[in-house]
């Protein structure tokens, strides 16, 4: 099996590529070939030989050149975070959009029967406001943000390519992924994952909004087993409806600084910083926090069970089990 994974040098890949470089198979399969691609060069994993390519999907023939290989699965992961998206439009529709669907143009015109498994990975971010007090898969999709517009035309286009018989689809919404290793990027909903890193780390953290501010959270690890999950399922699983919420563990900001408090201490928790952001706000201020993956469960989806568990799982994924205390 040839698997092919976009935005692989990315947070979410580098989880993804362990997960698959760990297992080696996919769906009762050997994965035989592993192509990493992403504007910079991929991480190759230490346990299986990749192919590591360097392209931009947006830019003309990138696409047509990485599905001439005929990958089985693709893993569509590459695209720009929401506060970038937001505060470079340009760039926002380039990549997340014209990406996608250079992407998806490239399957189908190679035609001959070939039909991959592509896996999409969304966001919650394609809901808008009024919301009810938990959304179901199927409430209406009507964004706040130039981020969630661009997720809610690859869902579409998604479907639609799947619905035609081109490829077979599934798309992964994904939450809140807390806690992100490494360095703060552009997302909007950095400080989530900020204000747990840091103080971890030994260091300050500004959070930039209040207290009862509340998200639905899952951890890399588990970002990794949706997409690999995601892979697994059948069309006749899916039906019409091929994008799917998935589970995590809603709390408030308040919520996630008690559990930071319970697992590292209070010295910890207060190298939290408060430092409010009106442009921050205004954006997380449009996204829905809470969710019925009851769905996605169905499907066997998992996710952790409470915001201590993601904790728990950066310090032994991340932190090699230990903390500046």
């Amino acid at each position: 099996m040839h698997v092919l994974v976009t935005g692989a040098a990315g947070m979410i890949g580098r989880k993804l590529v362990d997960r698959l470089a760990r297992d080696r198979s996919l769906n009762g399969q050997a994965i035989d070939k592993l192509t990493l691609l992403d504007i910079v060069p991929a991480q190759m994993p230490l346990s299986v030989q990749a192919i590591i390519k360097t392209a931009d999907l947006s830019s003309p023939g990138a696409a047509e050149e990485v599905i001439a290989t005929r990958p089985d699965v693709i893993f569509h992961l590459a695209g720009i975070v929401s506060g970038e998206a937001e505060t470079d439009f340009d760039k926002g529709y380039r990549v997340n959009l014209d990406g996608t669907r250079n992407l998806l143009e490239a399957i189908r015109m190679i035609g001959d029967g070939y039909k991959p498994k592509v896996i999409y990975t969304s966001s919650i971010a394609v809901f808008g406001a009024p919301f009810p007090e938990s959304i179901p898969d199927d409430f209406h999709l009507t964004p706040l943000t130039s981020y969630g517009a661009q997720k809610v035309i690859g869902e579409t286009l998604l479907a639609d390519y799947t619905r035609r018989g081109f490829l077979s689809g599934v798309g992964i919404r994904l939450p809140g992924i807390t806690v992100r290793p490494g360095k703060p990027n552009k997302a909007a909903s950095g400080f989530y994952s900020g204000i747990i890193r840091e103080p971890l780390a030994g260091r300050e953290a500004m959070l930039p909004v209040a207290d009862d501010t509340t998200n639905t959270h899952a951890s890399p690890r588990a970002a990794a087993g949706f997409l690999v999950h995601g892979a697994s399922l059948r069309p006749e699983q899916l039906g019409p409806r091929i994008n799917l919420t998935m589970p995590g563990v809603c709390c408030t900001v308040g919520e996630q600084i008690a559990a930071l408090r319970r697992v590292a201490g209070d010295r910890v928790a207060a190298r939290i910083r408060r430092e409010p952001d009106e442009f921050i706000m205004r954006i997380v201020a449009g996204w829905p926090s809470r969710f019925d993956a009851t769905r996605a469960r169905e499907l066997g989806f998992t996710a952790e069970n409470s915001f201590d568990e993601i904790i728990r799982v950066h310090i032994e994924d991340d932190l090699a089990g230990d903390f500046v205390r």
